[in-house]
């Protein structure tokens, strides 16, 4: 089939790359199949293209310089570097899944991308399937990827409900031939465990806290409030977000289990506001807990007092973003997430996992298999930026 033209870029966005003079080397990327040596050498030279650095959330001092440019530039010259070494292979066997962890508004953003990417490759939409199950149940997901295996799929991206317990089926999947590649979520001691799509999360929680000390200042205490105390994005994210606080006299003094409920966040923070008047920050990790803080706060009487940074882009912390009640959230961006893992997948299939890491292994992380999705900082002074990118993107 044909592969039709890539995205179109964004305006914000756009950067120039330059192409590499000659291939990068090969890597199997865990994420299975094979391919021998020839297969990357025979994809040209210049379908190569070499990774820019991504733009990020600055301090100004005087307040947080947002970022709404995720990492999309060099997703855009990866997905280009794919339809380059896909030029004239037919993709007729190419049978692919998007598996997500639960069915809500974040992931609407995902299949979006997902979508976009089968048709901008000439994939028909009966071989791009998207699940999500309604309530995040596991048995569920365990469910449709058993019968994904049956439909005969040549690979699926995934974000487990339970990665220990995905571990067997992915092994399963992987050993018949299917490519499967972690997304949202790493899963590590797997199969999948060479290549991960998603955020780095302690790059996240870092933005979160340069975000939150441009808001302070140099002083004052803050809670953080999250779903998780022991789930690896949580205690990353926190651990990135302490990081970015050394050196000043910002103070992280409570961290709150609010049980991955939005009333127990708001009450919750609602009591640490009430028994703690030396916090002057509040940090809400998990996407409800932007609107339960925004709330708390407005019920204290504390907006102009207590900042408020959160992660995530739900309407009402967008709400809450542009009335200034909320100074910052760090965002994520899924929709890439199931674009460039619709390349990714496409890519294995027609031209072998090894030749394929070797096009996505100058975009990695340092720790050699994160592809990032992106990291953005939405403030109230790029509220419209980022409305416009959604919108640009079908996602708004």
């Amino acid at each position: 089939m044909r592969i039709k033209r890539n995205r179109t870029a964004v305006t914000a966005t756009a950067l120039i790359f330059a192409l590499a003079a000659a291939g990068c080397s090969k890597s199997g990327g865990g994420t299975g199949g094979t391919t021998t040596p020839a297969a990357a050498a025979s994809i040209p030279a210049s379908c190569f293209a070499s990774p820019s650095a991504a733009a990020s959330a600055t301090s100004s001092g005087s307040g947080v310089t947002g970022s709404v440019a995720f990492n999309n530039a060099n997703l855009t010259a990866l997905d280009n570097s794919i339809t380059c070494a896909l030029k004239g292979h037919d993709l007729s066997s190419v049978k692919v899944a998007m598996v997500v962890n639960i069915a809500t508004d974040y992931w609407n953003a995902g299949q979006t991308g997902f979508t976009k990417a089968c048709s901008d490759l000439g994939i028909s939409s009966s071989n791009c399937i998207f699940y999500a199950p309604p309530n995040g149940s596991l048995t569920d997901q365990d469910s449709e990827l058993e019968t994904l295996a049956g439909k005969q799929i040549s690979g699926f991206s995934i974000s487990a409900v339970d990665p220990a317990s995905a571990k067997n089926t992915i092994a399963t999947d992987v050993a018949n031939g299917i490519f499967v590649l972690a997304i949202d979520s790493p899963l590590p001691g797997t199969e999948a465990a060479g290549l991960y799509l998603g955020t780095p999360n302690e790059q996240a929680g870092y933005q979160a806290g340069l975000a939150m000390k441009a808001s302070l200042g140099n002083s004052g205490d803050v809670a953080v409030l999250v779903g998780s105390l022991t789930a690896a994005n949580a205690t990353q994210r926190i651990a990135g977000f302490k990081e970015a606080l050394s050196g000043t006299n910002i103070k992280v003094t409570v961290t709150d289990n609010d049980t991955g409920s939005a009333s127990t966040a708001q009450s919750d923070a609602e009591t640490i506001l009430a028994n703690n008047p030396g916090i002057k920050g509040l940090y809400g990790v998990y996407s409800y807990d932007g609107p339960a803080l925004a709330q708390a706060v407005t019920t204290a009487g504390k907006t102009s007092s207590v900042k408020i940074v959160s992660d995530d882009a739900a309407a009402a912390t967008l709400s809450a973003v542009q009335s200034g009640t909320i100074s910052a959230t760090v965002v994520q961006m899924p929709y890439y997430q199931g674009y460039t893992g619709a390349y990714i997948m496409a890519a294995e299939k027609v031209l072998g996992a090894s030749a394929t890491m070797s096009l996505v292994k100058p975009f990695l992380e340092a720790d050699g298999s994160t592809l990032s999705s992106g990291i953005g900082v939405v403030t109230k002074s790029d509220y419209a930026d980022y409305v416009t990118l959604e919108g640009q993107l079908g996602i708004g």
